[in-house]
């Protein structure tokens, strides 16, 4: 059984930062590649970041490159998103993805407004 939880949302001024995070329950963690989804209210969920299992590539949405840094500790079995310079349309309910077995989180909601 693969659980996923995430932590870390909150509410949080345009240009502020949060730090979210996500920790699995599983066995072994360092073998796959994870990701960060998000999905604001009345639109499809998309693909934030990525990181592979060796932490060695990471790709990004065009919207959060620059702004956005995933990472992970193997160790610790945790993924992380770092957000800077947060915008009003960043606002959305994060969501943890192991594309291995399709397995989500239940999402934090992150709501950037002044």
């Amino acid at each position: 059984q693969v659980q996923l939880v995430e932590s870390g949302g909150g509410l949080v001024q345009p240009g502020g930062s949060l730090r979210l995070s996500c920790a699995a329950s599983v066995t072994i963690f360092s073998i796959y590649a994870m990701d960060w989804y998000r999905q604001a209210p009345g639109k499809q969920r998309e693909l934030v970041a990525s990181i592979s299992s060796g932490d060695t590539s990471t790709n990004y949405a065009d919207s959060v490159k620059g702004r956005f840094t995933i990472s992970r500790s193997n160790a610790k079995k945790t993924l992380y998103l770092q957000m800077n310079s947060l915008k009003p349309e960043d606002t959305a309910v994060y969501y943890c993805h192991r594309p291995h077995g399709d397995y989500w989180g239940q999402g934090t909601q992150v709501t950037v407004s002044s």
